[in-house]
């Protein structure tokens, strides 16, 4: 019988195949790693000879390599690292991407560094055009590549590093920023918040939104620079990243207030039944009161006072925000008054009718 795998590695890739091809090389690298590993290679739906260099590799490499793609739809990283993450069975998950080759001793170093309740954030050294090239698929057996890391980028990961231990000492709500090119987490810790949240499509802040949500689950980001990093092996900039992160198709959803910590849309799908919702107390009889108990089932609503979701209160009406929640919706008519009180304190205000609460209910969050 085989052994159980311990960690799973979830390599992202997009028709770069000279690229994952060093990648996988550098992964089959790997020095001082005693517990079983497998490799997913998660494709956003490459059309070019992508599949083959997997393959190709897979027929002699030491550890189980698997291959998930499905047809290309525009940028959807979220997407993709969530399926590879449902075809893996290991405990402990480490991302990568797959233009990030890794130094020999990388995936012990993440494996030694694990404990409970923590997520290990890591980051890359930027190679130049020039090293980049230099790199040929077949050649990195016993080769470490660090030597090819500028002196410069050496110093930035050095004080990136020491930044991101003062930001954890000091419990910084957001930062350090998880980098989705190589972080490590226990599954159940990326189970509980359901994930990557794939309504992020288009370029950026995927990895933001889920560092923001892993904190919120109590899970403790903290930098593994001090021991390993990956090496980002040049290539032309995407072309659908922006040069200002304030510019990226994603910032506005990103910035919405009311997040839930486990995302509607992730590993699982999560319709009204399957959030706690908090209704007022004692609900109305008007049209938007009645849409909103037919659209919610009672297993779903959260007893008076107790803690949940998403809090509604309707106008009209005289229902107050009373409960712990983490996202507040406001459910107006259209031609309602809604107090500046109540504005300020909800995260979303919506003005809808009584047929149009479904779907608002399926959005919100």
């Amino acid at each position: 019988m085989t052994a159980p795998v311990e960690c799973s590695l979830v390599v992202t890739t997009f028709e770069k195949p000279r690229h994952l091809a060093l990648v996988l090389e550098s992964i089959a690298a790997q020095v001082g790693v005693r517990d079983p590993i497998e490799v997913i290679v998660a494709d956003d739906g490459s059309r070019d000879e992508t599949a083959d260099v997997v393959a190709a590799f897979a027929a002699s490499a030491a550890f189980p390599l698997r291959f998930a793609s499905e047809p290309h739809a525009g940028f959807r990283l979220a997407r993709v690292r969530n399926r590879g993450v449902r075809g893996a069975g290991g405990e402990y998950l480490l991302f990568l991407d797959g233009d990030c080759i890794l130094p020999p001793d990388h995936v012990a170093a993440h494996l030694a560094r694990r404990r409970p309740g923590r997520a290990c954030l890591g980051g890359c050294a930027r190679l130049s055009e020039g090293a980049s090239a230099a790199l040929v698929p077949g050649a990195l057996s016993g080769f470490d590549p660090r030597p090819l890391v500028s002196p410069a980028e050496r110093r930035a990961l050095r004080r990136r590093h020491r930044k991101a231990w003062w930001q954890t000492l000091l419990r910084h709500p957001s930062k350090p920023r998880l980098v989705g090119n190589n972080f490590g987490v226990w599954r159940r810790d990326f189970e509980r918040v359901n994930g990557f949240d794939e309504r992020f499509v288009g370029w950026g802040q995927e990895d933001d939104d889920l560092g923001l949500r892993l904190r919120a689950a109590g899970i403790r980001l903290e930098s593994i620079l001090d021991r390993t990093h990956a090496l980002h092996v040049w290539h032309p900039v995407d072309p659908s990243a922006t040069a200002r992160w304030r510019d990226g198709p994603n910032v506005a959803y990103f910035l919405r207030r009311g997040r839930l910590t486990r995302c509607r849309r992730g590993l699982v799908a999560r319709p009204p039944g399957a959030i706690r919702w908090g209704l007022p107390d004692t609900p109305g009889d008007g049209p938007l009161d009645r849409a909103l108990a037919a659209a919610i089932p009672a297993a779903a609503r959260a007893r008076p006072a107790e803690p949940c979701e998403i809090d509604v209160v309707i106008r009209p009406g005289r229902a107050r925000f009373e409960r712990r929640a983490e996202c507040r919706l406001v459910i107006a008519e259209p031609d309602a008054v809604v107090e500046p009180s109540l504005r300020r304190r909800a995260d979303r205000v919506a003005r809808v009718v009584a047929a149009d609460v479904v779907a608002l209910l399926d959005d919100v969050g």
